[in-house]
């Protein structure tokens, strides 16, 4: 499939030039329960690299040495202008700074995750690897109506294990973006993904993990990801800090 859209629809090399990854966390609440953590009061968020980002075809998600890796499925949003000072209550302007959509799989490497959260040190690692970023072809906006009402899953070697749908979001997109604009700008080309549901869980090399997106039970052929996993060449080794 050709990476160029019309215009006014974000570019697969445009991604990967945003200039930040905002994600938001435990934003569904059997997911918060499944990792023990504490439900938010507010949105949460944290920062992928765009180096992170996995295009269609470009590869295996490398699982390196010393890491438990886990998937997290999640509806994208790239957004399509400079957001700044959003309010919560402005829906239709929340809606409207959406250039497009995506799904995306937040790669984790969940032991250190979790090294970072005891001792309170940051995620970068835990999230910032190279491919740890798997997404979508580009959805346009018009085959998403309602983005709060799409069913996201994710399946590990034909298994389902993350089924559910986006209307379980804890915080709607208007108050992420709220959120999110009040303390960094978002520009146009940045991406935002809105959280996982329940089911995470870990993958290891040889697995194959396959996510979609359904809208009024319809899969979204653009959404639909396939990617393997493989373990890394490199030297680097994850060892407790």
């Amino acid at each position: 499939m050709s990476l160029i859209f019309r215009r006014g629809i974000a570019s697969m090399a445009s991604l990967k030039k945003a200039s930040k990854v905002v994600c938001i966390g435990r934003n569904y609440a059997d997911h918060v329960k499944e990792l023990n953590n504490q439900r938010p009061k507010q949105p949460f968020f944290f920062l992928k690299p765009p180096s992170s980002i996995l295009a269609p075809g470009e590869g295996p998600v490398i699982r390196p040495r010393g890491v438990d890796l886990h998937y997290e499925v999640e509806l994208a949003l790239i957004i399509g202008k400079q957001v700044k000072n959003l309010e919560a209550s402005d829906e239709q302007g929340a809606l409207d700074a959406i250039d497009s959509y995506a799904l995306s799989i937040d790669m984790t490497a969940r032991n250190a995750q979790n090294e970072a959260k005891k001792k309170g040190l940051p995620w970068d690692i835990a999230k910032g690897f190279d491919t740890f970023l798997p997404i979508s072809e580009i959805i346009p906006k018009s085959a998403i109506p309602d983005p709060h009402n799409v069913e996201i899953y994710l399946s590990v070697n034909n298994v389902i294990q993350q089924s559910d749908s986006t209307e379980l979001m804890l915080f709607q997109i208007p108050r992420m973006l709220s959120d999110i604009s009040k303390v960094m700008t978002l520009e146009k080309g940045d991406i935002v993904i809105t959280g996982t549901p329940k089911g995470v869980g870990p993958v290891v090399p040889g697995d194959v993990m396959r996510a979609g997106l359904k809208v009024n039970g319809k899969e979204i052929e653009a959404a639909k990801i396939e990617v393997a996993v493989e373990e890394s060449t490199s030297t680097y080794e994850f060892q407790e800090t």
